[in-house]
Parts: C-alpha cells; sequence; structure tokens
C-alpha cells in the first residue's frame, strides 16, 4: 500500500482535505483522510501543490490527432471541408502512430478517461494498452433518409464484430443533424440511442435547421445529396435533436453553443449531459457556450477537448482554465466538478472523476511552490496538471 500526500487533495465528492492523504492498494483507492491517520504503507510526499481525480475528457477525436497543424482554425463549414479533404489520404498507420501519441500526452496532463468519437474504429487495442480507459462513440453519418436503415444495419454490424478490448467500451453515435437524417436519428433513438452527437456547435447548423438553407445545404449539395428534401422548421437545434427523439437520459451532446433558456430547460428535463469544448468552439469561430445558462437550469455539464485539428492540445484542464476567464462569476468548484465527476457521469464511468475508497488509483496532481490558500482557484490559474497512474 502506497499513501499518497499532497498539499490539498481534492476528491471533489467531499471538501478539500488540508495535508490529506490518499492510500492507493491494488490499483484502487482505499483510504483518504488527514496527515497522521490512516492505514499503514509507503509514504510518497507529492509536494504541497493540489491532488485530484484524474479528469474525463468526455468529447475528443483521438483518430484526427494526425491532422494537428495540417487543418488549421477557420470559420466553420469550411473547416468542415477541408477537415473531410485531409482525411481522404488517412492511412491506418498514421492515424494508430498520431493517436497513440495523443493518448500518452492526455495521460500525461492528468487525463484518466476519455469520450472518443470515432467512425474507423482502428485504435481499440492501442486504447487498451493505454492509461486511459475509454467510452469510444462509434460515429454514424447518412444524410440520405432512403438508405437510414442501410446505414444503422452497417453500424450494428461493425461493432458486432470487433474483438472485446479491456477498458474500452463502444456505443452507437451519430455524427450531427446536418449529417444525420432525421430518419436516421429516429431509427436510433428506437435502437436505445444514439449515445453521443454534435449538437448547436454552429450558427450555420442553427439557419440550416430553422429553414433547409445556408451553408450546409450547399455542402450537401456538393456532397451529391442536394436531392434530399429539407426544409427545416425547427426552433433550434435541441428543438430538432427533440422531435427526432435522442433526447434523453445518458446522452452526450458535444457543444451547446447555439443554445438558449428554452433549450436549457428541455435539456436539463431530458437528463442530457452537454459536454463544453470551448477552446475548439473559439478556434473555430462559434463563440463560447452559455455555461451560467445552462448551470442555471441544472444542465448536466461536462468537458471535453474536441480534436487536435480544432484545438491547440488534449490537455482538459486548459478547457476548464478557459471557462474560468470567460466566466469568473461561476465556482470554481463547478468547473472543477465538470472536468472530473461530470465527465464521468457522462460515460457511466462510476469509478472515475473522484477520489474514495474504491475508485481507481489515477490522478492529476498540479503542483505549487507552497501549499495555496485556495486549491480550487489554483487548480485554475493556469498552472498545468501531471497525471499520476498506481494501476
Amino acid at each position: 500500500m502506497e499513501r499518497l500526500h499532497a498539499g490539498w487533495v481534492v476528491p471533489v465528492v467531499g471538501p478539500p482535505l488540508r495535508d490529506g492523504v490518499v492510500a492507493v492498494d491494488g490499483g484502487r483507492v482505499a483510504w483518504i483522510g488527514p496527515l497522521g491517520e490512516g492505514p499503514a504503507g509507503e509514504d510518497v510526499d507529492l509536494g504541497p501543490g493540489v491532488l485530484l481525480p484524474g479528469f474525463v475528457n468526455a468529447h475528443t477525436h483521438l483518430e484526427l490527432s494526425h491532422l494537428a497543424g495540417v487543418v488549421g482554425p477557420a470559420p466553420f463549414v469550411p473547416w468542415v471541408r477541408a477537415l473531410i479533404a485531409a482525411r481522404s489520404g488517412d492511412t491506418a498507420d498514421v492515424v494508430r502512430s498520431a493517436a497513440r501519441m495523443a493518448m500518452a500526452a492526455a495521460a500525461a496532463s492528468g487525463t484518466a478517461a476519455v469520450g472518443d468519437v470515432s467512425n474507423g474504429l482502428q485504435h481499440l487495442a492501442d486504447l487498451a494498452r493505454s492509461r486511459l480507459r475509454a467510452v469510444v462513440f462509434h460515429e454514424l453519418i447518412g444524410w440520405d433518409p432512403a438508405r437510414a436503415e442501410e446505414a444503422l444495419a452497417w453500424s450494428q454490424a461493425r461493432r458486432a464484430e470487433l474483438d472485446p478490448q479491456p477498458g474500452v467500451e463502444v456505443r452507437p453515435a451519430a455524427h450531427a443533424p446536418y449529417s444525420c437524417s432525421p430518419r436516421l436519428l429516429a431509427l436510433m433513438a428506437a435502437a436505445g440511442g444514439p449515445a453521443a452527437i454534435h449538437l448547436a456547435e454552429s450558427a450555420a447548423e442553427t439557419r440550416f435547421l430553422a429553414d433547409g438553407g445556408g451553408e450546409f445545404a450547399a455542402f450537401l449539395a456538393e456532397r451529391g445529396l442536394g436531392h434530399v428534401a429539407f426544409a427545416g422548421g425547427a426552433r433550434s437545434p435541441v428543438d430538432h435533436a427533440e422531435a427526432c427523439g435522442i433526447l434523453h437520459p445518458g446522452l452526450v451532446i458535444a457543444h451547446g453553443v447555439q443554445t438558449e433558456a428554452a433549450d436549457h430547460a428541455l435539456l436539463a428535463r431530458r437528463g442530457v449531459h452537454v459536454a463544453l469544448c470551448p477552446r475548439s468552439n473559439l478556434a473555430l469561430g462559434n463563440g463560447l457556450p452559455p455555461l451560467p445558462g445552462l448551470l442555471a437550469a441544472g444542465v448536466k455539464v461536462c468537458l471535453g477537448t474536441d480534436s487536435l485539428a480544432s484545438s491547440p492540445s488534449l490537455d482538459l484542464l486548459s478547457e476548464a482554465v478557459e471557462l474560468h476567464r470567460a466566466f469568473p462569476a461561476v465556482d470554481p468548484a463547478v468547473l472543477v466538478r465538470a472536468a472530473t465527476v461530470g465527465g464521468a457521469e457522462a460515460l457511466g464511468l462510476a469509478d472515475h472523476g473522484r477520489i474514495g475508497p474504491g475508485a481507481r488509483a489515477a490522478f492529476a496532481y498540479v503542483a505549487a511552490e507552497r501549499p495555496p490558500s485556495e486549491p480550487l482557484a489554483h487548480v485554475l490559474s493556469g498552472a498545468s496538471a501531471t497525471g499520476l497512474f498506481y494501476d
């Protein structure tokens, strides 16, 4: 047994503990309490900084990691075009090699688990060998309603043929409401899904769902899908998702930027989780999510980095810091919770996001020269985190 001592221990599910100790045994937390108490073991002094549970990145795309620096920041729909063009030359070796490096970087900066969106599912064995626990969202795309049944059957067959990987669970997901037809979304809902979707990310999406026009109408025509009739009619992207029947407890929505009070109330009633990715949103010109409104309505909020094709890193703490700078009136405890427990609840990982008996012994440590007077403020000060794994 090892006894980890830090200037502060932040269990998240309880108040911060000054001069705290976390005892770990067999890859799990065995005990948490004050210095001088608890079971005997080898003492490990981490320093005067802050020890937290490992972060949970509820929305990322590891298989896009090779596109870092290739697809630069741009307005959203042009960025989508550039991303598709860049992926046309993907090879499994390149995708997997970059994904492995991204996994290692994420773990090194304190992330313990990810909600990873994937089309190819080529890197599952690499995830199983990494420090990360993962829920992989197998993303389905299909705008032509005439092919909706075929698309759904294909995705189900693809997942059925996968070899099980330890620490990795694969769930069905939809890409977005401008790439999945209402028919396909309704079929996924009837089958118990989807588990995740990009929603309310851009003004172009909101316009398309409202009247069927704008940049996404032109984009779909370019993709040979201009023959598919779609008149829109939705008050908002959330309204469209509700009409398709996909808002359900456990659904993880990425972004939620284009939302307002009525949407927030509906998301809260449906028990939906919203993964905020502020650095990606800013890079693509989509603005910041309305965090205070989401919180006021009781929406379940978590954090994601999005991919390296739109975000500078997979450092989840930087997302919390960005939101802290943008919304300084929001309690730091809320943002720390979103980066830990919020993500764990969104992914259904009960042994992550907290420090307590039975939890996975995977932590983030934010160093300090001396014990900070306000540990959560220090965590959100811009100081970097380091991943510590004892399993």
